[in-house]
């Protein structure tokens, strides 16, 4: 199969049905942790990856080589990778940096509470921060309540969304675990959300959004692989034999040190790739030692080119945008403007950093970094506040100077 074109997050409240819409989808069941199966919740960014087919008799679309419609042979769409966000609110960080690599989104919202719910209105913001205006609206477990509570949390859901961004999205009523809808929740993908055009003749770039070691207890010396990174190119190919430099890298003894390896396989949905291109989500078997890679630790680094990857730096000036009001919470409260000395979390592409606030000029303020992050010039950063216990996003920052290390 062709590699997957395009990114669609599954974002949204926590146990509205993301995990089991893309399996409906997919087939995959994205939640694989030991600690994600016992709590019944998606706490790491899951992947899948589905090739949506379109039967030429009947027109209607599913995942399935022969139409379960009316039974002719279907003719290829187009391959999808889906990245599925967590929704409970202490996850958010997560799921911010799960945005950064969607294309475009489903907003799944269950039909059997009440619109909005918390995460759904922090979640929508949370695209709207990171640019993705590409957003399906999937009101989700409509088996659950009547056709007249069907339309009323319709409604609701109409409501919400009139005041963003997204109040032009259509709203695509499902039930993922019977799976009714399904072909239309696809055709509405299909036409909603495009494949973005990609830059394929600048040097390789790919945020890594997971690390991690794929030997299996046991295993001989002679039979072990290297570390993997997963995430998305953003830009340019990426070939098996390629010499890569993994950004800001690993930190040892208060001093971060690039990683520079090489890769020796891609896999993407399952197949082996020879190269890899913008737009689905991959695998890259690197050379390296798999304890570097393991439970995530290179997750928010670039993978590019030695010599044409971003700088890294502990600090950054920002141009700050903050919201009007915090969402997420039931009772939404004012943001009020950043101060000296003040701790917030940045989301830098797929890193996650706390940073203290050094300086504030205006809208211009002075952030060091607990951690390096790899990151040009008039790159988008999510800012969040400690509110109530919780990390709460306040707003964005656009990168309009840097201090190196």
């Amino acid at each position: 199969m062709p590699q997957a074109v395009v990114n669609i997050g599954l974002v949204g409240h926590v146990d509205h049905g993301k995990t089991t819409l893309v399996e409906s989808l997919s087939g995959i069941w994205t939640d694989t942790h030991s600690e994600e199966i016992k709590r019944g919740i998606t706490i790491r960014l899951g992947y899948a990856d589905a090739t949506f087919m379109r039967c030429p008799e009947c027109g209607k679309y599913s995942t399935k080589k022969k139409c379960p419609y009316c039974g002719a042979r279907t003719e290829f769409s187009r391959r999808v990778s889906f990245v599925d966000a967590p929704g409970h609110e202490a996850l958010m960080a997560t799921m911010l940096s799960g945005a950064t690599i969607m294309d475009g989104a489903a907003l799944v919202i269950a039909a059997n509470e009440p619109c909005p719910q918390s995460q759904t209105k922090e979640h929508l913001a949370a695209l709207d921060i990171a640019g993705v205006r590409h957003v399906v609206v999937v009101q989700n477990k409509i088996e659950l309540v009547s056709r007249e509570k069907a339309l009323e949390n319709y409604e609701q859901i109409r409501r919400f969304l009139s005041t963003t961004f997204a109040k032009d999205a259509p709203v695509i009523p499902v039930s993922a675990v019977h799976r009714a809808n399904v072909d239309i929740l696809i055709e509405t993908l299909e036409k909603h959300i495009p494949t973005p055009r990609r830059d394929l003749s600048k040097p390789p770039l790919m945020y890594v959004a997971r690390s991690f070691d794929i030997n299996k207890p046991g295993t001989k010396p002679e039979n072990l692989v290297g570390g993997v990174v997963g995430g998305m190119l953003s830009q340019g190919k990426l070939r098996v034999g390629d010499e890569i430099e993994i950004r800001p890298g690993l930190q040892h003894r208060g001093a971060w040190t690039p990683l520079r390896t090489r890769v020796a396989s891609i896999q993407a949905g399952g197949d082996q790739l020879d190269e890899a291109v913008p737009g689905g989500l991959v695998g890259v078997c690197t050379m390296l030692d798999p304890t570097l890679t393991r439970a995530d630790r290179l997750v928010g680094s670039i993978v590019g080119i030695e010599g044409e990857l971003p700088p890294v730096f502990d600090s950054l000036q920002l141009e700050i945008h903050l919201m009007e009001r915090v969402v997420g919470l039931p009772e939404e409260l004012e943001v009020k403007p950043l101060v000296n000395g003040e701790p917030i979390v940045l989301n830098v592409g797929t890193a996650t950093t706390v940073g203290t606030v050094t300086k504030v000029r205006g809208d211009i303020a002075e952030v060091k970094l607990n951690r390096q992050v790899c990151a040009d010039y008039g790159s988008r950063v999510a800012i969040s506040r400690r509110v109530g216990g919780r990390w709460r996003l306040i707003g964005h920052g656009t990168i309009t100077s840097t201090t190196p290390p």
